[in-house]
């Protein structure tokens, strides 16, 4: 009886080896765990989780209702990262993120920078217009460039981190999402795109309906609380009056106000954007200016509660910009 406990025990010792030896193939996961993926701000999120699916758990850090520009990670936002098996950001936008990968280390976890590969324009500054930028920058080799501002200081050339906001470029960003999840989890290779394919396919009828909707406008000039949608108006033959630059707290001069102003009435604007997440008591003050209306026009930089009780996403607050843009470009 000892002898063939002993012969039961062996073989229970052999199958716990086997088990836990099975998953041989790179993948984070083992025994049907999911993914753990922390994503930065809601685009991240939003484009995470269509790619993943049902085989993740996607966290998103930065809270509904936050704006992502100056948000900074608490310790506990680092050690989600440090834990995680795969971590998207966008680019640019979150600033803290050099450092606190520095300090999250974890040599098994897969980091991936969404707008990687995408060539990104030079933003608009307080002192800067628009249509000035034209030379864009591939942000691999531009980050570290300088110039010199006003005062003589040096000041380094901030490039436009909001390429979501064009739905070609979210493409873009999704099959970057895509080859990570792949490289973090081959076994369900297949799955992941097959989910990037079926929203790819949705970004681009997006795509396509912003294009039709959008080329025979009555007018192509529309001015927003801060210069978040350059891609969106160069890809779809637009022009971007912004009041703040790159960051919605940025609070403009008094010279760049009447400058804005002063191109309204020029263009004959009737309608000033405001944002969900920011003081529009600027945008609406222009908007009294000149007679106009003020409506919404969403950076997509974080959802309110509101649009989260409701249900929005990604393709339908784009949708919604896409109907107040066409009704202010035609009035």
């Amino acid at each position: 009886m000892k002898a063939l406990n002993k012969g039961l025990l062996s073989i229970a010792i052999a199958s716990l080896v086997i088990s836990g030896c099975g998953n041989t193939n790179g993948s984070h996961t083992s025994n049907g765990d999911k993914l753990k993926i922390v994503a930065t701000f809601y685009p991240m999120v939003e484009f995470t989780k269509q790619v993943a699916g049902d085989h993740a758990e996607v966290v998103g850090l930065i809270p509904s209702g936050a704006e992502p520009h100056d948000w900074e990670p608490s310790p506990k936002d680092v050690a989600a990262i440090q834990k995680a098996d795969v971590f998207v950001y966008n680019g640019i936008v979150e600033s803290w993120v050099e450092k606190t990968l520095a300090s999250a280390i974890n040599d098994k976890r897969v980091d991936v920078e969404a707008s990687k590969g995408i060539v990104l324009m030079e933003g608009v500054g307080e002192h800067e217009h628009e249509h000035d930028h034209e030379h864009d920058h591939d942000h691999e080799h531009a980050e570290g460039d300088v110039d010199h501002d006003e005062d003589g200081h040096e000041a380094e050339h901030s490039l436009d981190p909001h390429v979501w906001l064009d739905p070609s470029l979210a493409q873009q960003e999704v099959r970057n999402i895509q080859a990570a999840l792949e490289q973090a989890d081959p076994d369900h290779k297949d799955e992941y795109k097959a989910n990037a394919d079926a929203y790819v396919a949705k970004l681009k009828a997006l795509d396509e309906k912003f294009r039709e909707d959008l080329k025979d406008s009555k007018r192509k000039e529309f001015v927003t609380q801060h210069a978040a949608f350059g891609y969106l108006a160069r890809t779809y033959g637009l022009i971007q009056i912004p009041i703040a630059g790159l960051s919605p707290e940025q609070e403009p001069s008094p010279e760049k106000m009447a400058e804005v102003i002063k191109l309204a009435k020029e263009h004959d604007v009737r309608t000033i954007f405001f944002e969900t997440l920011v003081d529009p008591k600027i945008a609406k003050t222009i908007a009294e200016e000149i007679g106009a209306s003020t409506d919404v026009l969403n950076p997509l930089e974080g959802l309110t509660e509101e649009e989260v009780s409701k249900g929005l996403d990604y393709i339908g607050i784009m949708t919604n910009n896409l109907a107040g843009l066409i009704k202010a470009l035609n009035k």
